[in-house]
């Protein structure tokens, strides 16, 4: 499965469903399990840094959004 980091990222900045929270508490969780791996000397699973982008692009987004006035899609 392709991931479409960029189309993804702007559909989860748009969501009103995903606070802030969640968004900070995935990056946190996410970054917790590539540094477990990463200690483990495992390879680290591809998916898990894509989802890492993903995550973060869209919360950089919707704090853009907010700077700017609101999440609404233009």
């Amino acid at each position: 499965m392709r991931l479409d980091i960029h189309q993804t990222s702007e559909e989860l900045a748009f969501d009103q469903t995903i606070t802030d929270y969640d968004f900070w508490r995935t990056l946190k969780n996410l970054n917790n399990e590539i540094l477990d791996v990463a200690n483990n000397n495992d390879p680290i699973p591809f998916d898990l840094i894509r989802w890492r982008a993903v995550i973060g692009k869209a919360w950089a987004k919707r704090e853009d959004l907010n700077a700017r006035g609101g999440a609404h899609r233009q």
